[in-house]
């Protein structure tokens, strides 16, 4: 092949990754096995190797790149990364809405539950379609650069693509959305975490070399991605879910975000509109019921106002937006017995 015809053959590869990549994370589906999608990556790697001139930022041999990080540096976030204030019952949950209808008598209150997964939360930058930075929560305004350990994560797309035979109807801010892909910068927030049976699995090959297990999926999920070498967070089975998209494409309610966030790439959950507290109980009750069969850990759920403009107007208390709640589970309980009680000397002759 001459240096054209690479040139092409490297750009339908990344294509067509791309569209499994999609499939695999966003869809839950599989047109070809694991080893024909390597062996496409492999044929990349090939030509790259041959042709370097030709490596882009979003080629998928640039998920893992770069020597160990001496630190991480720090970046500002465009908007504050908030806590969510924690509710326990369903009387906090009515005391909550008596709140918001004393601060706008007159708004009629429409809500979206989503999934609150027990994750790491992280923002994505991208600019032009490619996925240039990302960061942790850190304080809420200033978290750190942690851009290469998310390159590893698969189900983190490196470019954004609108799929656009894939979508639901979101005729009315198709155009605005390519535009942004084309030539402005996307905000994507979302949680890093990693699947029960990976996790087990995990622990399992730590427990057999003699390592001391993870307490958590959230704990190695966060260990993972503030470990200065971005080798380390490629070897661990990490997975990202997208809950948030801060730049303004013309979405006028969260729960549009969330039919947004699949055509861009990112898998999401699919949440629930609300109508009244009495369909936000149902299905906090639905949801407490089969979290034990879900894939990954969650404690709770997110209840948000669902208008934008509203859960703007609303502002801010404290650390925590008043316009949405955390609605937690309670926590898990047993019956243990004391088997046996040691007493020991301290250092100090206690």
């Amino acid at each position: 092949m001459d240096k054209r015809e690479v040139k092409n053959r490297i750009e339908k590869l990344k294509k067509v990754i791309r569209y499994h990549r999609y499939l695999y994370h966003v869809l839950d589906k599989e047109e070809i096995s694991s080893e024909a999608l390597d062996s496409l990556k492999h044929e990349i790697y090939q030509l790259e190797q041959k042709y370097p001139e030709f490596i882009t930022p979003d080629s998928p041999t640039q998920r893992v790149a770069g020597q160990p990080l001496k630190e991480f540096k720090k970046i500002k976030h465009s908007v504050s990364m908030l806590s969510i204030e924690d509710i326990f019952s369903k009387k906090e949950l009515q005391d909550w809405e008596n709140y918001l209808k004393r601060l706008e008598p007159s708004t009629q209150i429409d809500y979206f539950c989503e999934l609150k997964i027990d994750g790491f939360a992280i923002a994505l930058i991208y600019e032009k379609g490619i996925f240039i930075q990302g960061a942790t929560r850190g304080d809420g305004r200033i978290g750190e650069d942690v851009t290469q350990n998310l390159k590893t994560i698969e189900s983190i797309p490196l470019k954004l693509h609108f799929y656009e035979n894939l979508e639901p109807d979101f005729k009315q801010i198709e155009e605005s959305l390519k535009a942004i892909i084309k030539k402005g910068k996307i905000e994507v927030r979302g949680e890093v975490y990693m699947e029960k049976r990976d996790f087990e699995a995990f622990n399992a090959q730590r427990k057999k070399r003699g390592e001391i297990p993870f307490a958590n999926p959230r704990n190695l999920a966060a260990g993972s991605i503030r470990q200065l070498d971005p080798k380390l967070a490629a070897s661990r089975p990490l997975k990202f879910l997208a809950y948030d998209l801060i730049t303004d494409i013309g979405q006028i309610k969260h729960s549009q975000e969330h039919q947004i966030l699949p055509l861009l790439g990112f898998k999401t959950d699919s949440g629930k509109k609300c109508q009244d507290l009495k369909e936000v109980m149902d299905f906090w009750q639905e949801v407490s019921k089969k979290r034990e069969n879900l894939p990954f850990q969650i404690d709770g759920m997110v209840i948000s106002v669902d208008d934008n403009t509203f859960f703007k107007k609303l502002g801010i208390a404290g650390k925590s937006p008043r316009g949405i709640r955390a609605f937690k589970f309670s926590a898990k309980q047993a019956t243990t017995q004391i088997l046996d009680i040691k007493v020991q000397i301290g250092r100090t002759g206690q």
